[in-house]
């Protein structure tokens, strides 16, 4: 295909971009895959250490000489979590208890401990210089952006809103992921909160395209052709496409989570806080609809993943009941229709007739 402004930037071949996941669903096998087909492979880094995030990409670089993306999130901390107290745990346990109690769990204890580590994780994207870092819930400080532009280092800032776009254009980012509300996994708002800025996707894409000069990639809700060429028609430069590739034999979440985006439940997704604390999509389950009212009794990010994680149910990694665990799904999901990378970029390329 002719090349945009976007695959130009990059140097990549397609406007495709691969979401990159967090809860260590993301992996070096799916990254080179998408880069190596001429995408951009992406991987989410949120939950790694600095020296995780060295390895991991030496082991992209091992595999692949073309770009690729990793992610941070820059708010990885929710302020609530730094007060957060026993009585805060004894108080959430009784509403899970009945849970741990089922499966046998083993309840967790105060402290639970996690602290930021988002300024350890960048001086590793200073490190490895990856072609492309992104970034959610939030905008790098200046110094940083400075220092990935000293670094050749091409930044991709995310926004839910056209609010949150026309600031990271102003805070001089390269490119910007217009992420709708179909999208699965944590909704990413910075501005304002996730649930008053649930713009779908193709609401979204024509009015950041409008309101900003750099290049949009739309995100959300795109599984297949005519996803891509819609989002391509409303204005975008590019996409990129989380669940679709999700399913696939090459990312890192389980083999259960994997065979349910093939199945009826794909087509139920909900909004909630009961994995993580924060607003995520994913698939509707027997958690996600009996705690339903119990939303906002949940602990801060990152401590109901802490909690929850003790169930079993978080990250999505774990094979367990996939009624109790988180099972990250956007809109689209009932569109998936692809076991294999390879056969669903191929597929994107010749039904696009790129």
């Amino acid at each position: 295909m002719k090349g945009n402004r976007f695959t130009e930037l990059v140097d990549i071949a397609y406007p495709i971009v691969q979401g990159p996941f967090g809860g260590r669903a993301s992996s070096v096998a799916l990254t080179q895959v998408v880069s190596e087909m001429g995408g951009l492979g992406s991987y989410g880094c949120q939950p790694h250490s600095a020296s995780e995030i060295i390895e991991i990409a030496g082991k992209i670089r091992e595999q692949t000489d073309k770009p690729f993306n990793l992610n941070l999130w820059v708010n990885d901390y929710d302020e609530a979590a730094h007060t957060f107290s026993s009585s805060d745990l004894d108080r959430i346990l009784s509403i899970l208890k009945p849970y741990f109690e089922e499966v046998g769990a083993e309840f967790p204890t105060y402290p639970l401990p996690q602290a930021p580590r988002y300024a350890d994780q960048l001086e590793a994207i200073f490190a490895v210089k990856p072609r492309v870092f992104s970034f959610v819930y939030g905008i790098p400080s200046s110094d940083v952006l400075e220092h990935c532009r000293r670094l050749n280092i091409l930044t991709l800032g995310t926004a839910t809103t056209v609010d949150e776009a026309i600031a990271l254009e102003n805070a001089g980012v390269d490119a910007i992921v217009a992420s709708g509300a179909d999208a699965g996994g944590h909704r990413v708002s910075f501005l304002d909160t996730p649930e008053n800025s649930l713009v779908g996707t193709f609401s979204l894409i024509p009015q950041v395209a409008d309101a900003v000069k750099i290049p949009v990639v739309a995100a959300g809700g795109i599984s297949d052709a005519r996803g891509v060429g819609a989002a391509l028609q409303l204005g975008a430069d590019a996409v990129q496409i989380g669940t679709a590739f999700l399913a696939t034999q090459e990312s890192g979440t389980s083999q259960g989570h994997k065979d349910i985006l093939f199945t009826d439940k794909a087509k139920y997704t909900t909004l909630t806080k009961v994995f993580t604390g924060r607003l995520s999509r994913g698939l509707a389950n027997r958690l996600t609809e009996e705690l339903k009212n119990y939303q906002e009794e949940m602990a801060p990010y990152p401590l109901q993943g802490k909690i929850i994680g003790k169930l079993g149910a978080y990250p999505a990694n774990i094979d367990s009941n996939p009624e109790l665990k988180s099972l990250w799904a956007g809109q689209a999901a009932a569109l998936v229709k692809h076991r294999d990378a390879r056969t669903l970029i191929t597929e994107l390329i010749k039904d696009l007739n790129w």
